[in-house]
Protein backbone atom coordinates (compact mmCIF):
# COMPACT_ATOMS: atom_id res chain seq x y z
CA UNK A 1 0.00 0.00 0.00
CA UNK A 2 1.46 3.30 -0.23
CA UNK A 3 1.47 5.65 2.45
CA UNK A 4 -1.72 7.88 1.08
CA UNK A 5 -3.92 4.56 1.06
CA UNK A 6 -2.23 3.67 4.47
CA UNK A 7 -3.43 6.90 5.93
CA UNK A 8 -6.92 6.59 4.40
CA UNK A 9 -7.46 3.23 6.22
CA UNK A 10 -5.36 5.03 9.39
CA UNK A 11 -8.26 7.54 9.18
CA UNK A 12 -11.73 5.03 8.59
CA UNK A 13 -10.08 3.57 11.36
CA UNK A 14 -9.42 6.31 13.44
CA UNK A 15 -13.16 7.29 12.48
CA UNK A 16 -14.36 3.94 13.76
CA UNK A 17 -12.73 3.92 17.24
CA UNK A 18 -14.17 7.71 17.52
CA UNK A 19 -17.64 6.48 16.73
CA UNK A 20 -17.41 3.82 18.89
CA UNK A 21 -16.26 5.98 21.99
CA UNK A 22 -19.04 8.49 21.06
CA UNK A 23 -21.69 6.01 20.46
CA UNK A 24 -20.84 3.81 24.20
CA UNK A 25 -21.89 4.81 27.88
CA UNK A 26 -18.97 4.94 30.64
CA UNK A 27 -20.13 1.49 31.68
CA UNK A 28 -19.21 -0.23 28.68
CA UNK A 29 -16.60 1.53 27.68
CA UNK A 30 -15.00 0.60 31.03
CA UNK A 31 -16.21 -3.19 31.15
CA UNK A 32 -13.71 -5.91 31.26
CA UNK A 33 -14.86 -8.63 29.76
CA UNK A 34 -12.73 -11.24 32.00
CA UNK A 35 -10.31 -10.74 34.70
CA UNK A 36 -7.09 -9.23 32.94
CA UNK A 37 -8.65 -8.23 29.77
CA UNK A 38 -8.69 -4.81 28.45
CA UNK A 39 -12.06 -2.36 28.47
CA UNK A 40 -12.64 -0.97 25.14
CA UNK A 41 -10.82 2.47 26.68
CA UNK A 42 -7.54 0.53 27.31
CA UNK A 43 -7.68 -1.09 23.48
CA UNK A 44 -7.88 3.26 22.64
CA UNK A 45 -5.38 3.81 25.20
CA UNK A 46 -3.01 1.30 23.60
CA UNK A 47 -3.62 2.84 20.18
CA UNK A 48 -2.88 6.40 21.30
CA UNK A 49 0.66 4.96 23.26
CA UNK A 50 1.46 3.13 20.35
CA UNK A 51 0.73 5.81 17.28
CA UNK A 52 3.27 7.87 20.12
CA UNK A 53 6.12 5.01 20.33
CA UNK A 54 5.59 2.61 18.39
CA UNK A 55 4.49 4.22 14.48
CA UNK A 56 4.73 7.76 14.09
CA UNK A 57 6.92 8.33 17.24
CA UNK A 58 9.45 6.08 15.63
CA UNK A 59 9.04 7.26 11.89
CA UNK A 60 9.79 10.68 13.15
CA UNK A 61 12.82 9.06 14.72
CA UNK A 62 13.80 7.14 11.42
CA UNK A 63 13.62 10.33 9.24
CA UNK A 64 15.64 12.55 11.81
CA UNK A 65 18.59 10.22 12.43
CA UNK A 66 20.75 7.65 10.26
CA UNK A 67 20.16 3.96 11.14
CA UNK A 68 18.40 5.13 14.62
CA UNK A 69 18.23 3.17 17.84
CA UNK A 70 14.64 2.34 18.30
CA UNK A 71 13.40 1.43 22.03
CA UNK A 72 11.14 -1.00 22.88
CA UNK A 73 8.13 0.01 25.03
CA UNK A 74 6.54 -2.11 27.80
CA UNK A 75 2.44 -1.99 26.62
CA UNK A 76 1.20 -3.46 29.65
CA UNK A 77 2.92 -1.68 31.98
CA UNK A 78 2.12 1.73 29.79
CA UNK A 79 -1.44 0.82 29.95
CA UNK A 80 -1.81 -0.11 33.59
CA UNK A 81 -0.12 3.81 33.92
CA UNK A 82 -2.75 5.50 31.68
CA UNK A 83 -5.88 4.35 34.24
CA UNK A 84 -7.80 4.33 30.87
CA UNK A 85 -10.51 2.37 32.47
CA UNK A 86 -11.16 5.07 34.87
CA UNK A 87 -11.52 7.66 32.17
CA UNK A 88 -14.53 8.70 30.17
CA UNK A 89 -15.20 7.42 26.84
CA UNK A 90 -15.20 11.69 25.87
CA UNK A 91 -11.45 11.92 27.53
CA UNK A 92 -10.19 9.26 25.66
CA UNK A 93 -11.91 11.01 22.36
CA UNK A 94 -10.32 14.54 23.25
CA UNK A 95 -6.85 12.44 23.68
CA UNK A 96 -7.01 10.42 20.64
CA UNK A 97 -8.51 12.56 17.42
CA UNK A 98 -5.83 15.04 17.70
CA UNK A 99 -2.73 12.24 17.58
CA UNK A 100 -4.56 10.12 15.38
CA UNK A 101 -5.02 13.37 12.68
CA UNK A 102 -1.02 14.28 13.44
CA UNK A 103 -0.36 10.48 12.71
CA UNK A 104 -2.58 10.54 9.49
CA UNK A 105 -0.80 13.74 8.23
CA UNK A 106 2.41 11.96 9.38
CA UNK A 107 2.25 9.22 6.89
CA UNK A 108 0.37 11.19 4.04
CA UNK A 109 3.47 13.53 3.81
CA UNK A 110 5.82 10.32 3.29
CA UNK A 111 8.21 10.35 0.52
CA UNK A 112 9.11 7.27 -1.28
CA UNK A 113 12.56 7.91 -0.94
CA UNK A 114 11.94 7.46 2.70
CA UNK A 115 10.04 4.60 2.91
CA UNK A 116 12.91 2.27 3.06
CA UNK A 117 15.18 4.70 5.29
CA UNK A 118 15.41 2.40 8.86
CA UNK A 119 16.21 2.37 12.40
CA UNK A 120 17.09 -0.28 14.49
CA UNK A 121 15.02 -2.50 17.15
CA UNK A 122 16.94 -4.31 19.93
CA UNK A 123 14.61 -7.11 19.77
CA UNK A 124 13.33 -7.40 16.07
CA UNK A 125 16.22 -5.97 14.27
CA UNK A 126 15.93 -3.43 11.31
CA UNK A 127 12.66 -1.71 10.51
CA UNK A 128 12.18 0.49 7.83
CA UNK A 129 9.46 3.43 7.58
CA UNK A 130 7.40 1.17 5.10
CA UNK A 131 7.41 -2.31 7.62
CA UNK A 132 6.25 0.41 10.20
CA UNK A 133 3.00 1.65 8.15
CA UNK A 134 2.08 -1.50 6.84
CA UNK A 135 2.35 -2.94 10.92
CA UNK A 136 0.24 0.01 11.80
CA UNK A 137 -3.00 -1.04 9.69
CA UNK A 138 -2.53 -4.85 11.00
CA UNK A 139 -2.51 -3.20 14.62
CA UNK A 140 -4.88 -0.71 14.64
CA UNK A 141 -7.57 -3.25 12.76
CA UNK A 142 -6.58 -5.87 15.74
CA UNK A 143 -7.17 -3.26 18.24
CA UNK A 144 -10.50 -2.48 16.74
CA UNK A 145 -11.38 -5.82 16.48
CA UNK A 146 -10.70 -6.09 20.70
CA UNK A 147 -13.24 -3.30 20.97
CA UNK A 148 -15.75 -4.28 19.37
CA UNK A 149 -15.52 -8.11 20.54
CA UNK A 150 -15.63 -6.43 23.97
CA UNK A 151 -18.79 -4.68 23.20
CA UNK A 152 -20.39 -7.75 21.94
CA UNK A 153 -19.39 -9.28 24.76
CA UNK A 154 -21.15 -6.86 26.73
CA UNK A 155 -24.55 -6.99 25.14
CA UNK A 156 -24.62 -10.45 24.71
CA UNK A 157 -26.39 -11.18 27.79
CA UNK A 158 -29.38 -8.97 26.98
CA UNK A 159 -30.03 -10.85 23.54
CA UNK A 160 -32.34 -13.67 25.28
CA UNK A 161 -33.36 -16.32 22.51
CA UNK A 162 -31.80 -14.44 19.88
CA UNK A 163 -28.59 -15.56 21.65
CA UNK A 164 -29.11 -18.79 19.18
CA UNK A 165 -29.09 -17.19 16.05
CA UNK A 166 -25.44 -16.59 16.84
CA UNK A 167 -22.30 -17.90 18.24
CA UNK A 168 -20.68 -15.93 22.08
Amino acid sequence: MTPAEVADVLEVSGAAYSSLLKSIPAAVATWRPAEGEWCINECVGLIIEAEKRGFAGRIRIILAEVRSALQPWDQPAVARSRGDCEKSPHELLDEFEPVRRASTALVRSLQSDQLQRQGIHPKVGSLTVNDLIHEWVHHDGNHLRQAYANLQAYVWPEMGNTQKFSRP
